[in-house]
């Protein structure tokens, strides 16, 4: 019987203990506040004991750290326009490590983590347009951090959080903030501005030289996510804001870089130039260089794939020969590769006879030419294998006369011409794009005999600007010194710095190097070197309307180096009364039909004045002879039939070709009203419905004479404008060029000039 719920032993069980049921519970309740008291006693040990150590493995895990890179400065040319800019991109790495899938059995989380990076890998390849099988190595790798794409457009971050949010997939995925280089113009003055790697470091050009100005100090921000990479609040998160780069303002006007890049061009093609060309434009003034373009040249945007090889070409080459390629394109050879500047250097030696009074630019007489001078034994012909007999200064330079200017060095020695050499800067580099401490440019400094070993042929060659190496820029240095009153600036590229972050800005002022020759003397020069042009061999550099002075250059092939040709090349001023600019256009190795500097140099430095002189605003004068040709303005005709359009014009002394019926009504003329045009031009119309452009091939019009370069552009339906009169010795489009039919073609007529 039961009896306060206690059992009893009965006699077989005696000797052993009797449990009722509230010991039972006693000892369970023991266990629990033993239990209790062992978790009580462990949640203080990891409060108390660990609590700082795990609290820092907790923000360990739970915070990231990001790199902020700064904005590039910007490079401005000096109207204002964005030559290089640096946009908003983004870098996306991965965490290979934490790309992986928990599961208790070993075997099944090995398989679903390599299915997971699989499916991670394909996405990235196909989001990014990456290889498959080279991403799918990184995501497998055993690396914390490895770069899957750079530069990143928001579109395709866009895409990528999108999938990322769809697949529930997060861990091990980094997406951070970046900027990407830009070159709006993308040719533009590339050998000039140089380009940026992918970590938006300066490789090449002024982006290398002034990298530290432009590159700016990385910033840092702190934060707490979760596993989906959410923020959440964290009181000590941390932000520290990026120094942003420095913008640069170039002394470089882009329109006028266009012009000389698209005569370059031209000049390089027409003339065949196997080592292409550079131009050089300046402000004598200030030492400002307006223009600088080298040819070939590359897209910033693209610098490691050049347009003018062939892929199949490109193919063939070895690995060394494609990046000797390259870094020849990447060059800019106007301040890194020195070349003979033949009787363009005539100037200095004039300059030196004249400050030194050893001779006078009109004394006759002073100079004698027999075709030849012998020199220690060794015969020296002249430029153009003449005999121009007794000479002044002013017929020698008009002439391009070596003799004449062996015998002026002989009267000036080696020791003095020396000492002009030096004045003139040849000796040294420019300093060109000197801002502070800003790095090499990778200009060069001439190259000369040591003055112990110019011997009487070493004097004879170097008067006349041979058998010696200077750089573009250095010669236009010396020619803008003698425009300038005989003072020699520093080129200057740089205009101003500002800094971005807090506004200022920094002006970069013009720099005077030193007084080289006189004013006296600066202006006789001038004056010789306008009939150079007037009346000499630089009459190919004549520009309507406006005064030019300057000296033609054609440099025989050094015979120490089998691969180097002819260089013909043209320094020209103007105007001459006040000089604004000058002008050094250089052909490396011409093999068309001419590589004398009058015929193939000159030609274009009058192409590029004709369209720089005006965009400057600088005034033509009114002394030039030449009649100019009527034009009349081309009225608007759209809207009308084309019949009544085709009176109105034809009443106007134009021509018409209509693409429609005569019913039909004038939607488009080609060229567009108000375009001036010469009588008997042919203006194409168009309607509606009939609306289909028909293109030509521009024609060699260069040695024609105006009735045959007009019959040429007429049989292809395009027009011409022309000023002077002989023969064409240029057009503003080049030949093999494809324009709509009714294009106006510029061309420019002289009169045949010999060297």
């Amino acid at each position: 019987m039961k009896k306060n719920n206690v059992y009893k032993f009965d006699n077989k069980r005696k000797g052993k203990k009797i449990f009722t049921i509230n010991d039972r519970l006693a000892r369970i309740l023991i266990s629990f506040f033993f239990i209790f008291f062992i978790l009580i006693f462990r949640l203080c040990w990891l409060q108390i004991v660990q609590g700082a150590d795990l609290k820092e493995d907790m923000y360990r895990q739970l915070t990231t750290s990001k790199t902020i890179s700064p904005k590039r400065g910007t490079i401005y040319d000096s109207t204002g326009k964005a030559l290089a800019i640096s946009a908003q991109v983004d870098t996306v790495s991965i965490d290979p490590t934490k790309i992986v899938v928990e599961n208790d059995d070993e075997e099944v989380e090995k398989v679903m983590t390599k299915q997971l990076k699989e499916k991670v890998a394909k996405a990235f390849s196909d989001i990014f347009e990456l290889d498959y099988e080279e991403t799918l190595e990184k995501v497998t790798s055993d690396k914390t951090n490895v770069t899957i794409a750079k530069k990143v457009e928001n579109d395709k971050i866009e895409e990528l959080e999108t999938w990322m949010k769809e697949n529930k997939i997060y861990s091990g995925i980094n997406i951070d903030e970046d900027t990407k280089r830009y070159y709006p113009y993308d040719k533009l003055a590339s050998n000039l501005i140089g380009f940026c790697g992918t970590d938006n470091q300066g490789l090449w050009g002024l982006e290398l030289k002034w990298d530290q100005i432009l590159t700016g100090t990385p910033g840092k921000v702190t934060s707490a996510q979760d596993a989906v990479q959410d923020l959440i609040p964290y009181d000590d998160e941390t932000y520290i804001y990026p120094q942003n780069g420095n913008d640069i303002t170039l002394t470089i006007d882009a329109n006028i870089q266009q012009i000389a890049e698209k005569y370059l061009k031209q000049a390089c093609e027409e003339n065949k130039c196997k080592d292409g060309g550079n131009v050089i434009i300046m402000n004598p003034n200030n030492g400002d260089i307006l223009a600088m373009a080298t040819y070939p040249d590359y897209n910033l945007n693209d610098p490691f794939t050049l347009d003018f090889i062939s892929e199949k070409d490109w193919k063939k080459m070895s690995a060394e020969e494609q990046n000797t390629k390259l870094q020849e394109t990447w060059n800019n050879r106007a301040i890194t590769t020195p070349y003979e500047p033949g009787s363009v250097f005539k100037i200095v030696t004039a300059a030196a006879g004249l400050e030194e009074g050893l001779v006078d630019e009109d004394t006759a007489g002073v100079f004698n030419c027999n075709g030849v001078e012998i020199v220690s034994g060794q015969k020296i012909n002249c430029a153009n294998g003449v005999k121009h007999g007794k000479q002044s200064l002013r017929d020698a330079l008009k002439n391009s006369c070596n003799p004449a200017f062996i015998q002026l060095g002989q009267k000036i020695g080696a020791a003095t011409l020396y000492r002009y050499y030096d004045a003139f800067g040849f000796f040294d580099t420019t300093g060109f794009g000197d801002i502070g401490d800003s790095g090499s440019s990778g200009e060069s400094r001439g190259y000369f005999w040591n003055l112990e070993d110019v011997g009487t042929v070493e004097l004879a060659t170097m008067s006349f600007g041979q058998r010696f190496k200077i750089t573009p820029l250095q010669m236009i240095s010396a020619v803008a010194a003698v425009a300038n009153d005989g003072v020699l600036m520093q080129p200057r590229i740089a205009k101003e710095i500002k800094n971005t972050d807090t506004g200022a800005v920094t002006t970069i002022q013009p720099t005077e190097v030193r007084q080289v020759i006189s004013k006296e003397t600066s202006d006789k020069l001038l004056d010789m070197l306008k009939t150079v042009v007037d009346t000499g061999s630089g009459g190919y550099a004549k520009v309507k309307g406006y005064s030019v002075a300057g000296k033609t250059g054609t440099s025989e092939p050094d015979p120490s180096d089998e691969d180097a040709g002819f260089v013909a090349s043209f320094a020209a001023i103007s105007p001459v009364e006040s000089p604004e600019v000058v002008v050094l256009v250089t052909l490396y190795g011409p093999q068309g039909k001419s590589y004398y500097g009058s015929q193939v140099a000159a030609p274009v430095v009058s192409q590029i004045l004709t369209e720089v002189l005006p965009y400057l605003g600088i005034q033509s004068d009114t002394t030039d002879s030449d009649s100019p040709v009527e034009t009349t303005s081309l009225p608007n005709v759209k809207n009308k039939t084309m019949s009544e359009a085709k009176k109105i014009l034809e009443k106007q002394g134009f021509k018409c070709k209509i693409s429609g019926n005569e019913s039909d009504i004038v939607s488009e003329q080609m060229p567009v009203a108000g375009t001036q045009l010469i009588d008997g031009s042919i203006v194409i119309l168009y309607s509606e419905e009939s609306n289909t452009r028909a293109s030509q091939t521009i024609p060699n019009l260069k040695g024609m004479s105006l009735s045959e370069a007009k019959a040429a552009l007429k049989n292809k339906n395009l027009n011409i404008k022309y000023t002077g009169s002989g023969k064409v010795t240029s057009q503003d489009i080049t030949a093999g060029t494809s324009v709509e039919e009714g294009t106006v073609v510029n061309v420019v007529l002289q009169k045949e000039i010999k060297e």
